[in-house]
C-alpha cells in the first residue's frame, strides 16, 4: 500500500511537470506571436529613433520657423516718359508698343520676411516695408492678413508691423545676443514665397562689424557677420542660433569683393529699437556730431580714438570739441574703441550732459556737451 501510494505520488508529479511545461512553451508561443504581429511603426523605440535622428538644424527651425512670415508690399508710383519720342502715337503703332501714358498710376511689388515677436507684431528690415502703400502678411499655414506699420527707424533698418487679425500666433524664441561668440552656429530662415521656410546654415564670423566699413554711411549700426546665406526675400527673416533661439535679424548681402558675406542686427539692439517704435512711435539717436577714427599707436601698443571730422554747429562743435582730438573718457566709461563712444553717448540720452574727457596736443582737457538726436544734427 505504501509502494502504491509513492508510485502515485512520482507519477501525479511527472504528470504535474509534463503539464509545467507544456504551460510554460504555450506562453512563450503566444508571447512571441504577439511581438512579431505588433506593427513596427507603432514601437515607442522607433519612433525614439526617428526623433533621435533629427539634426540640430531641423529642431531649431521647428522651434521658431511657424513665426516667420511672408511680407508682401504694394506701392503706388508714377512715372514720366523719358523721352518726348514715345508721345507720339505713330511711333507706338510702328513698332507695335503699349506704353503708358504719362503719369499713369502703377504698382511696384516687393517681397521679403519678418518674424512674429510678440502678440500680433512682426519685426523685420525698414527696406522691406518703406514707402509701402500695402502689406500683406502671409503666415506659413497658408492664411493671408492684413499688415500695418507702427513704425521704422531708417538708421538702424528696422520696423514694426501689426497683425490685422485675431491670435493666438506662433512666437519667436528671442535669445540674447550678447551671449554669442565667433564660430557659434548660425542658421539664417525666412519665408519669401509662404508655406515653408528656408533654410542656409553657417558659423558666426564676426561681431559688431561696424557697416562704415562696409561703405555704408547712412545707418547706424553693428552687426553680426555670418556666412550662412541669405537669400533673395529673406530679409527680414531671423538669424538662430542652434538652439533655435533668434539671435539676430538678416539685413545686408555684401555683394563684390567678399561677396559670400551675409549680415544681421542683434537681436538685443533690436528688441530697445522695436519697444521705443512701440511705444513712442520713432527711434530717439543720441549723438555729438562726430566722426570717429580707431587709430593703432604702435609705440604705446593702445588703440586711440580720434576725432575724424566735427559737424558744424553740432553739440560737439559748440562744446570745443576739434579735429584730431583724442577721446580717452565719456562719462565713467574709459574709451578703447569708436564703438565705446557711441554705446556711452546712447545710454547717456539727450535729456542731460556728458563729462567728455580728450588729450589734445598732449594736454588732458574736459569738457561738458549735451547730445542730440540725430536728426537735429541731419537738418543742419
Amino acid at each position: 500500500m505504501f509502494l502504491q501510494t509513492i508510485k502515485t505520488s512520482k507519477s501525479n508529479n511527472y504528470s504535474s511537470k509534463k503539464l509545467l511545461i507544456a504551460s510554460t512553451l504555450m506562453v512563450s508561443i503566444l508571447s512571441s506571436s504577439n511581438v512579431i504581429s505588433k506593427p513596427i511603426e507603432k514601437s515607442k523605440f522607433f519612433e525614439d529613433f526617428r526623433y533621435s535622428n533629427k539634426s540640430f538644424i531641423t529642431k531649431a527651425v521647428e522651434k521658431t520657423g511657424e513665426s516667420v512670415v511672408t511680407i508682401d508690399t504694394q506701392r503706388y508710383v508714377k512715372r514720366s516718359r523719358s523721352s518726348r519720342i514715345f508721345a507720339d502715337p505713330y511711333f507706338e503703332k510702328f513698332f507695335g508698343l503699349q506704353l503708358p501714358y504719362d503719369n499713369q498710376p502703377k504698382i511696384e511689388q516687393s517681397q521679403g520676411s519678418g518674424f512674429i515677436f510678440a502678440d500680433g507684431l512682426v519685426m523685420t528690415n525698414a527696406h522691406v516695408v518703406n514707402g509701402s502703400d500695402k502689406l500683406i502678411i502671409g503666415l506659413t499655414n497658408g492664411k493671408k492678413l492684413k499688415g500695418k506699420l507702427i513704425g521704422q527707424d531708417s538708421f538702424t533698418d528696422l520696423a514694426v508691423l501689426k497683425l490685422e487679425g485675431k491670435g493666438p500666433w506662433p512666437k519667436a524664441l528671442l535669445g540674447d545676443s550678447s551671449k554669442i561668440k565667433v564660430g557659434d552656429w548660425a542658421i539664417a530662415v525666412g519665408n519669401p514665397f509662404g508655406l515653408e521656410n528656408t533654410v542656409t546654415l553657417g558659423i558666426i564670423s564676426n561681431l559688431k562689424r561696424n557697416v562704415k566699413e562696409l561703405g555704408i554711411y547712412d545707418k547706424k549700426l553693428e552687426l553680426i557677420q555670418t556666412d550662412a546665406a541669405i537669400n533673395p526675400g529673406n530679409s527680414g527673416g531671423p538669424l538662430l542660433n542652434s538652439n533655435g533661439e533668434v539671435i539676430g535679424i538678416n539685413t545686408l548681402i555684401r555683394s563684390g569683393p567678399g561677396a559670400g558675406l551675409s549680415f544681421a542686427i542683434p537681436i538685443n539692439r533690436a528688441k530697445e529699437i522695436a519697444y521705443q517704435l512701440i511705444n513712442n512711435g520713432k527711434v530717439i539717436h543720441p549723438m555729438i556730431g562726430v566722426s570717429l577714427i580707431d587709430d593703432f599707436n604702435f609705440e604705446i601698443n593702445k588703440n586711440n580714438v580720434k576725432v575724424g571730422y566735427v559737424v558744424p554747429n553740432s553739440p560737439a562743435e559748440n562744446s570745443g570739441i576739434i579735429l584730431n582730438d583724442i577721446i580717452l573718457k565719456v562719462g565713467q566709461k574709459n574709451i578703447n574703441s569708436a564703438s565705446d563712444v557711441i554705446s556711452a553717448i546712447s545710454k547717456n540720452g539727450i535729456d542731460k550732459s556728458i563729462n567728455i574727457s580728450l588729450k589734445r596736443n598732449n594736454k588732458l582737457i574736459r569738457l561738458n556737451v549735451l547730445p542730440t538726436d540725430i536728426t537735429n544734427l541731419s537738418n543742419r
